[in-house]
Order: C-alpha cells, then sequence, then structure tokens
C-alpha cells in the first residue's frame, strides 16, 4: 500500500483527493498538510480520511512514515517543499507549474537524481483520449510533415481572481497566464513539437489592475528545420476557447478534433481532399480511449511506476522543459530580444532573483484576501468539435 500525504490543501487538492480515493486498493492518504491547518482540517473532514494534519511539511516529512507526497502549495513554495521531500527519500507528485525558475528546476531534478527517488510534474492533459489520439495521428505521419502548429490557451478571469495573496505577483506566482495557465498547453505543445531553436514574444496586462503580472502573452516559436509555432495565452477572451491546431504538408489537425485537407488544383487554388480526410477520421476513431481520463491517469501512472509496473510517463526532464519555454517567452517579452534555447544559467532569468529583478510591474498589487472560492474550471475537454 503506497502511503499519501497531501501538501497545501487549496482548491486543488479536492481534485488530487478524489483521483486518489479511487485507487484505495493501490493507496491511501495518510497525512495533509497546510500552513492553514483548518483548511486540512476541512479536507480530511470532507472526504472521511484517515489521516494526521499538520501545519508544517517539514514535521511531517520527519514523523510520518510515507511513500509520495503531492505538492500542492503555491508555485514560489514548490521547490523548498518538493526538495524537502525527495531529501527525506519521499517521492513527489507536484502540481503545475514545476517551479518559479529554471534554478529551482534543476535543483529539484538534481534531488530526485541524488536520492534515487521519482519526480512527475502534473500535465493531466496528456492523458485525455483527445491528445493521446491527436499525438498518435501526428505521430502516424498521415497529415504529413508539420510546417506550423498554434496554441491557444485563452481563459477569462474577472478583476477579484488576482485579490487571492498569492497570485498576481512574480515573487510568488512566478508569473500570470502563461506560467499559471497556459503551462498545460505548452507541455502539450512542447509534447508533440519538441523544442525550438528561438522565441520571440510579448506579454502585457490588459485588464487586471491588481496584477503585476501579464495577462496576455503572444511567442512566435522557431525550429532549426524551418518549422514555425505559435502559443498564445490569455485571461481577457470571452468563452475560454482552446486549442491546438497542426498544419501538416497534407491535412491540418487540431483539437478539439477537426481535420482539413487540401489538394491543389491546376491554378494553385485548393480542392477538398475528403478521401485523406476520410482516411485520417477513421485512423482517429480506430484509437483507443485512455482508461484513466486527466488526473487519474497521471496519478494511476505515477502509483504504477512506484510498483514497478510502468514507466513514469511524465518526469522532472518534461516539466522543466515547459518551464523552459515560459521562461524564454517572459524573457524575450521584457527585453524585445529573440532568446536562444536551451537557456542557460547565463541568462537574465534562469534565476528567481533574476526575474523577480528585471520582470516588468504592469501594476502594483494593492490588497489581497487570504482565501477565495474553491469553485474552479478546468478549461476545455477538447471533445466539442472546432467550429
Amino acid at each position: 500500500m503506497i502511503k499519501v500525504a497531501i501538501i497545501g490543501a487549496g482548491a486543488i487538492a479536492n481534485t488530487h483527493i478524489e483521483s486518489l480515493l479511487k485507487f484505495q486498493d493501490r493507496c491511501q492518504v495518510v497525512a495533509v498538510a497546510d500552513i492553514f491547518a483548518n483548511k486540512a482540517h476541512e479536507k480530511v473532514s470532507r472526504f472521511g480520511l484517515n489521516a494526521a494534519v499538520f501545519d508544517d511539511y517539514k514535521k511531517l516529512f520527519s514523523e510520518t512514515e510515507l511513500d509520495l507526497a503531492v505538492v500542492l502549495t503555491p508555485p514560489f513554495a514548490h521547490a523548498d517543499a518538493t526538495i524537502a521531500a525527495l531529501n527525506a527519500g519521499i517521492n513527489v507528485l507536484l502540481e503545475k507549474p514545476m517551479a518559479t525558475s529554471l534554478e529551482e528546476c534543476d535543483a529539484m531534478i538534481a534531488a530526485a537524481e541524488k536520492n534515487g527517488r521519482l519526480l512527475s510534474v502534473v500535465a493531466q492533459n496528456r492523458f485525455k483520449s483527445p491528445m493521446m489520439k491527436l499525438k498518435a495521428v501526428l505521430d502516424s505521419g498521415m497529415a504529413g510533415e508539420i510546417r506550423h502548429a498554434q496554441v491557444d490557451s485563452f481563459w477569462w478571469r474577472g478583476q477579484s481572481y488576482y485579490d487571492l495573496w498569492w497570485r498576481g505577483t512574480w515573487e510568488k506566482e512566478g508569473g500570470g497566464c502563461t506560467m499559471n495557465h497556459a503551462v498545460h498547453h505548452i507541455d502539450l505543445f512542447q509534447w508533440m513539437m519538441g523544442m525550438p531553436a528561438e522565441i520571440q514574444a510579448v506579454i502585457t496586462n490588459i485588464n487586471h489592475n491588481n496584477s503585476e503580472v501579464e495577462d496576455f502573452s503572444t511567442a512566435v516559436l522557431l525550429y532549426e528545420d524551418g518549422r514555425v509555432g505559435q502559443i498564445n495565452a490569455s485571461l481577457v477572451h470571452h468563452g475560454e476557447n482552446q486549442r491546438l491546431i497542426f498544419q501538416g504538408e497534407k491535412a491540418s489537425i487540431s483539437a478539439p478534433w477537426r481535420v482539413q485537407a487540401s489538394s491543389p488544383q491546376d491554378n494553385g487554388f485548393p480542392a477538398v481532399n475528403t478521401a485523406l480526410e476520410d482516411d485520417i477520421n477513421q485512423f482517429y476513431e480506430q484509437l483507443p480511449e485512455v482508461r484513466f481520463d486527466g488526473h487519474d491517469g497521471q496519478i494511476s501512472n505515477v502509483l504504477a511506476a512506484l510498483e514497478g509496473e510502468e514507466e513514469l510517463f511524465i518526469d522532472g526532464i518534461a516539466g522543466r522543459r515547459t518551464i523552459e519555454l515560459v521562461t524564454a517567452i517572459f524573457q524575450s517579452g521584457t527585453t524585445g530580444e529573440r532568446v536562444k534555447l536551451p537557456m542557460t544559467s547565463a541568462d537574465t532569468f534562469y534565476t528567481r532573483e533574476g526575474i523577480l529583478q528585471n520582470a516588468p510591474h504592469f501594476h502594483e498589487k494593492t490588497h489581497s484576501v487570504e482565501s477565495a472560492s474553491e469553485d474552479i474550471t478546468f478549461g476545455s475537454n477538447y471533445k466539442e468539435k472546432d467550429s
């Protein structure tokens, strides 16, 4: 039986606890920690957990026998909590974003390697059937070589969203919509497209005046082989339309699922290639659905990796790649210059201190609240047809 502790009892803890409880034959939540102990007690009561409560995760790690720590703290605390767990010999599943700097990511990866423990970063959208199937179609080559790919990570948040004490500052949140909303789409992008050679970006704050950080960003990604990518992130888009589109030499494919294929007429104008569209659609429909969806799928994989039954699907290296793209967007958006990848310790935004000293303050955070409603949304399920 895998013994699990929840570190951080905010809104996202509900999702993780609900998933863990689906695997009670494989794991047990034995402890919940939060600096606000009343929040930890509330989780224990709500879910009927037979779990101890702590207001200090370091005390939890020293007093409790654990196999897995699920770290759900605000982003600025991810690195410290994760490294403390790994150094205590505890495996870690870490919510997004992995950290607020590449330096912290590298320190976490090093701690996992030093202690021989697993480190997984949450990227639950990889465990959704539409994404698994889209990746399989891309890998099949049926759409041809990909020439252009675009992510629209569009969300909408009201002014009060940034009233929560840790949101809206570079120090505690580590960034705005790019880091904390688009991060899952950026993970999907790099999983399917790989890492670019250069990034040119713009970041700005359009509509949230209680926040230092960006609420809109757009970036162009340039690949050594000539491919071009675009990543758009926003908190000002009503309807929260989110999509990934891949333009291949033979067809475009996207999530929510849609296929469009063109063949050239003699004059160069397009004619619909219905035969190829039908072939790709048939291939897609025959692909299997995932057994466990979203967080359930990732938690099942982490448990199976600890049981020695599966390879860990998303590790610290994969989590770092996503943060590298986010960091490059921030650095380019701040300096106006292209950023070359891979980024190194010589880059201005590699460290947390470098980000805090150089990132723009679009507004100053003037007020905050200790807690906010736990009524949260997770965006698209990628199953609706794109119109």
